[in-house]
C-alpha cells in the first residue's frame, strides 16, 4: 500500500490534533504517511520531501504547523501539489498560524482550513481525491448524508427536552 496524501507536522505536539486527520482518512480507506519536519530546523529534509512527494505517489498533502507557520507555505514553494494548511493553536490562539498560512504570495497557494481543524483538512484532501475517483466520491456522498441525519437525530432528541417557557 502506497500513501496517496501525506501528512507532515511542525512538531509531534502537533500530533493530537492530526489524530483527527488521520482517523477521517482511514475511515475513508485512502492510504497515508505521516511525518514530522521544520521548516526552521530540517529545511533540507523539507526541500527534499517536496521535491519528491509527487514522483513518490503523493497526490495531496496536509502540513500543520503553529507559531511562525512557514512549513505549509515553504512546502507549496517547492511542489505543483496542493497543499492544505492546517494552522495550530500554540500562541496567540492560533490567529499568528493561521495568518501565516493563509497570507501567500501570488503563485504560491495553500488551501487552509480553521485553526485545529484536523477533520476538515482530511475532508478537503478526500474531496481534492474524489474528483478523480468515483468509488472514494460515493463514500464521500455517503458521509456527508450522514451528517445531516445526525441533525435529524439531534432534534428529535431536543424534542424531548422540556423547559418552562420551551415552545417545541
Amino acid at each position: 500500500m502506497k500513501p496517496i496524501v501525506s501528512i507532515i507536522m511542525g512538531s509531534t505536539s502537533d500530533l493530537p490534533i492530526l489524530e483527527k486527520t488521520a482517523k477521517m482518512l482511514d475511515e475513508m480507506e485512502i492510504p497515508f504517511e505521516m511525518n514530522a519536519l521544520s521548516a526552521h530546523r530540517t529545511p533540507a529534509e523539507v526541500e527534499a520531501f517536496a521535491r519528491g512527494a509527487e514522483q513518490r505517489g503523493i497526490k495531496v498533502i496536509i502540513a500543520a504547523a503553529g507559531m511562525a507557520a512557514h512549513l505549509p507555505g515553504v512546502i507549496a514553494a517547492m511542489t505543483t501539489l496542493p497543499v492544505i494548511g492546517l494552522p495550530i493553536n500554540s500562541t496567540l490562539d492560533g490567529m499568528d498560524a493561521l495568518l501565516a498560512i493563509v497570507q501567500m504570495p501570488p503563485g504560491i497557494p495553500v488551501a487552509t482550513v480553521g485553526i485545529n481543524a484536523g477533520q476538515n483538512a482530511a475532508i478537503l484532501a478526500i474531496q481534492m481525491l474524489a474528483l478523480s475517483d468515483k468509488a472514494l466520491a460515493e463514500k464521500f456522498a455517503a458521509f456527508k448524508a450522514s451528517l445531516a441525519q445526525k441533525i435529524v437525530k439531534a432534534n428529535e432528541d431536543l424534542k424531548k427536552v422540556e423547559f418552562k417557557f420551551k415552545t417545541n
